[in-house]
């Protein structure tokens, strides 16, 4: 999917980044966060109380005034935020900056966002109110004037997107010789290949099922794309309705060979594959009339409940949970807009579906397949090609040998950021040569999602064959990865890996690896602890970060931390990590405290305290509160958030200091960071978590403290570009609007942060390369 960046802030390193005296973006950079600090100092590691939380900097009097109540209204509703987020995609689809093709990929994105959404969020909160639990959100809203606003926001949406397409995206795909035409539009030559198409690859597999007495209504299956056939005996006059599921194992839309056609080598042309079965309808029901034919999709509930308290064998538990999710209840249905009434009556009658769940579109339905069109090979149509190069502290000395990731890491912390610094080069190396390495004695790794063909899971399989100790954490509730998982697990298993399920109750959501090490002074921990998946595929176009150390306290912490996960550990304390459930939401809570503390007790000549924050969604209560207080107490604090964000900022008295923006590109933002100026001795933070109830209360995350220098001047450059007012960006006002700023007063694009990203990793290795 996706789509998709960005004081002791202020230190802005001119000879790490690619701008030159008066560049624009460095100058409002470092002007907005110009009351930070000039340097960023070794930092010193917060004193902890005994309970592992922070021991907090005694607050001066403002601060132990008795707090004011905050107003009832101060949250976001974080459904209809998540729907706004995937109006942003949307918006990026309707831009005529970006190419087309990606144009087209933004698009089925948002189809593809749109399902999950349905299949999850508005399935839980059905069942909840079907079930008596629902009650009012944060925001105020009754759990049924929430589902009729989101019903309301999406069918707008989609109807929305579907203009999108029919008018601007297919006729410039058109343009440039990539056709998406509809069956009535093509001559006997066109149709020709069709033909032959559907009687070698389609006919056989197809299954029409007749509606009467004798056959009850079908159950249609979760996102298919189904034909509503209207038939009529005419011997009889007896009208007959039939469903025919339209095959999910065959390309969405058919490309028609124009090779032997004149200049075909320069045109694409695509047919939807249901109108090319709606064309053939005799030969599937012989001596019958076919009267009409409509398209018509579900969405089922598809999210899994397992009660792990219950079963004593989680995997088989979830396998059978996963059988059932295929006949969840419905909760949309798609119809082709010129349906007849009576087809419409009998699907929303068998489906049980209201007006509400019903929407009336233009066809073709199912949107998602149209990121089969952009695999077309049109390069002057897509985003300047990139490939990700290996970060310079692993690049290899001698370039014909793959370079030593556990000696680089020996000599320093490294800090890389996908997917600007290969995954494949570092990550999967390091977990590669940890495996092949003789002295390597354990390696232990969670995995939450990963790629089919996972090379992390082969070399954990090669490192258990070779006699070392391997541990993972398989977490086999990963959403919609549940299937993955649970074949992993399997595989893993059978070759004496020690897989485990994590703990009861809990989602292992964390990135970490572990490696054992002998040498000479003895054992050596090296630590990978990531924001992002242990997965090739996806590192492509995720922005993630992950640390790698030797870091002895890092390894105590992590020992601590998979002995927890795998054993019985439960009062484990750790030195430089937050954990979740148990320490994510109380330790950053107490930072964010300290930090308006500090704010409260400086010096008028000091600069004021800040706090940096950026994360996929922001909608816990506790957090948002403390930044309030915070901002109320005068600290600035910047919100970097992709999706949902339930605060509302710049309102007076309460949110003045606090800016939030997103940042939407080629790639989808998704590592976590968290900064606290912390007077000067920055307090930062990367890892697993986003501030959601579920990461707080439901997960085991895990927040790594940064503490090298040079990774803090990064990551402040980092925040540096991403709240520059040069920057492309959407802002959020107090009314809860998101705004696009694309273009600046003349006219001119803004500065895309992750290609200005891109630019600046290479001048990093470019640089380091001449030394």
């Amino acid at each position: 999917m996706g789509h998709m960046s960005t004081s002791s802030l202020e230190q802005v390193a001119s000879d790490d980044t690619e701008s030159g005296p008066g560049d624009p973006v460095l100058d409002l950079a470092t002007e907005s966060i110009s009351s930070f600090a000039s340097a960023v100092p070794a930092p010193k590691l917060p004193a902890r109380a005994p309970n592992g939380r922070f021991v907090g900097v005694p607050p001066a009097s403002p601060v132990t005034q008795p707090e004011q109540e905050l107003p009832a209204d101060r949250y976001l509703e974080r459904e209809l935020s998540w729907l706004q987020f995937n109006e942003r995609v949307l918006q990026l689809a309707m831009d005529p900056t970006v190419p087309l093709l990606e144009r087209t990929r933004f698009l089925a994105i948002f189809s593809n966002n749109l399902d999950e959404y349905f299949m999850v969020r508005v399935a839980g909160l059905k069942r909840r109110i079907a079930t008596g639990l629902a009650v009012r959100t944060a925001a105020g809203l009754e759990p049924r004037e929430l589902l009729d606003r989101i019903a309301r926001v999406a069918h707008e949406l989609m109807g929305q997107q579907t203009e999108v397409f029919q008018h601007d995206v297919r006729p410039a795909l058109d343009a440039e010789g990539i056709e998406v035409i509809r069956w009535d539009e093509l001559d006997e030559a066109g149709r020709g290949p069709l033909h032959h198409f559907f009687a070698d690859r389609v006919f056989p597999v197809l299954t029409p099922l007749a509606v009467d007495p004798a056959h009850p209504f079908p159950y249609i299956s979760g996102l298919s794309l189904n034909l509503a056939v209207l038939l009529e005996n005419p011997k009889t006059g007896v009208e007959h309705f039939a469903r025919l599921k339209v095959p999910p194992n065959l390309p969405r839309f058919i490309e028609i060979d124009e090779s032997a056609q004149p200049g075909g080598e320069h045109r694409k042309r695509f047919v939807p594959l249901e109108d090319v079965i709606a064309a053939h309808l005799d030969q599937l029901f012989p001596g019958i009339t076919v009267l009409e034919h409509f398209t018509f999709r579900v969405t089922r509930n598809e999210d899994v409940e397992v009660e792990e308290d219950d079963v004593e064998n989680l995997l088989t538990a979830l396998e059978k949970e996963l059988t059932r999710r295929r006949f969840g209840p419905p909760i949309r249905l798609e119809v082709d807009e010129s349906m007849d009434p009576r087809v419409l009556e009998m699907l929303t009658g068998e489906l049980q579906i209201s007006e509400r769940e019903l929407y009336r579109l233009p066809t073709p339905l199912d949107l998602t397949g149209l990121g089969a069109l952009t695999d077309v090979d049109r390069s002057d149509l897509e985003f300047p090609k990139f490939v990700p190069r290996t970060h310079p502290d692993f690049a290899p000395i001698e370039t014909s040998k793959p370079g030593d990731i556990l000696a680089a890491i020996r000599h320093k912390d490294v800090l890389v950021q996908h997917p600007y610094d290969s995954f494949s080069t570092s990550v999967q190396s390091f977990i590669e040569q940890a495996a092949a390495d003789k002295d390597v004695l354990a390696i232990k790794q969670t995995l939450y999602r990963t790629s089919g063909d996972s090379p992390i899971v082969d070399a954990l399989i090669d490192a258990a064959e070779a006699g070392k100790q391997v541990l993972a954490v398989v977490e086999i509730k990963a959403r919609f990865d549940e299937v993955n998982n649970i074949s992993w697990a399997r595989k893993l298993e059978q070759a004496g890996v020690h897989v485990v399920y994590g703990v009861v109750g809990l989602k292992t959501h964390a990135k970490l690896c572990l490696v054992v090490r002998q040498e000479p002074e003895g054992l050596v921990r090296y630590c990978h602890i990531g924001t992002g998946n242990y997965n090739p595929k996806t590192a492509r176009i995720y922005e993630d970060f992950g640390l790698f150390t030797c870091d002895p306290q890092v390894g105590e912490d992590m020992s601590r931390l998979f002995n927890q996960l795998s054993g019985f550990a439960p009062r484990s304390k750790f030195k430089r990590l937050l954990v979740a459930p148990r320490s994510v939401r109380s330790g950053l809570v107490d930072l964010i405290e300290e930090e308006a503390a500090i704010h409260a007790s400086r010096r008028k000549d000091e600069p004021p305290g800040r706090i940096a924050i950026k994360v996929n969604s922001i909608v816990d209560e506790a957090v948002i509160d403390a930044l309030y207080r915070a901002s109320q107490a005068g600290v600035r604090v910047d919100l970097w958030v992709r999706g949902i964000c339930a605060l509302r900022p710049g309102l007076e008295g309460l949110s003045e200091t606090i800016r939030v923006r997103s940042v939407l590109g080629r790639f989808l933002e998704h590592s976590r960071l968290f900064w606290f100026d912390h007077g000067g001795d920055p307090q930062v933070y990367i890892g697993s978590a986003d501030m959601m109830h579920r990461n707080l209360d439901r997960r085991v995350e895990t927040l790594v403290r940064i503490t090298d220098p040079g990774h803090l001047s990064e990551l402040s450059q980092l925040f540096a570009l991403g709240f520059a007012d040069s920057s492309s960006r959407w802002d959020l006002g107090p009314d809860g609007r998101w705004v696009r700023h694309a273009v600046d007063e003349a006219g001119d694009p803004l500065v895309d942060i992750q290609a200005r990203l891109g630019e600046r990793h290479d001048k990093r290795r470019r640089k380091a390369r001449s030394r």
